[in-house]
């Protein structure tokens, strides 16, 4: 059972415990990365759209793909290291992530290319400032919030749920080749406790169905 866990550490992102990420990624758009299957958002901020646009004063200015472009340029053969702080509505990992010691949050807002969200961190809210007083990216468009506009699109904007670990047999290891035989397993292996949507989750192991398996206490 021990060399599955080692082909799926080589397969996948690196959890060195509950709440630190590490490995390569793609961006999926302004704010979202795909480490290797596993969905991450970055804390605190909020960019356009991928399919969203903005005007510059006559002319529509495709300021989604623009931010996407960012945070791909930003994350181009770099080894990420991120922090969870929390999981999303749709089990998504919320993290604050950095690139070559580069903050990707902080490196969107000053860029232009995506708001602060004062609700859940005051840490971009400096760079929103400079951003908007220099009038980068979107500030100096005429645009909709992001959460605006996923609002008036909600169909084409509600990110897909991970597939459900129940439709697969439960003597089978999950797709990433990682499995537990159960919460010892998982804590003798310094995996636990277990995200939905992360290799070795299992809904089996999570007792409440809150989308944390093995978690050494029950969260309120």
């Amino acid at each position: 059972m021990k060399w599955l866990f080692v082909i799926g550490l080589a397969l996948t992102p690196v959890f060195a415990s509950a709440q630190d990420i590490s490995g390569s990624a793609r961006a999926m758009d302004g704010d979202s990365l795909d480490m290797a299957g596993i969905v991450v958002r970055l804390h605190g901020v909020d960019a356009p759209e991928l399919k969203q646009t903005c005007s510059r004063g006559e002319r529509s200015w495709a300021c989604g793909k623009e931010a996407s472009a960012k945070l791909a340029q930003l994350i181009n053969g770099a080894e990420l290291q991120c922090e969870q702080r929390d999981v999303d509505d749709y089990n998504r990992i919320v993290a604050r992530c950095t690139a070559r010691q580069v903050d990707l949050g902080q490196a969107m807002v000053e860029a232009g290319l995506a708001v602060a969200l004062p609700q859940f961190s005051d840490r971009y809210l400096g760079a929103e400032a400079r951003a908007k007083t220099l009038k980068l990216g979107i500030w100096a468009s005429d645009f909709q919030q992001p959460a605006d506009y996923r609002a008036a699109n909600p169909r084409a904007h509600r990110p897909k749920p991970h597939a459900s670990a129940a439709r697969q047999p439960i003597a089978s290891p999950a797709p990433s080749g990682v499995y537990y035989r159960n919460c010892n397993a998982a804590w003798a292996a310094g995996a636990a406790p277990l995200y939905r949507g992360q290799p070795g989750y299992r809904p089996e192991m999570d007792g409440d169905s809150d989308g944390v398996a093995c978690e050494p206490f029950r969260r309120r």
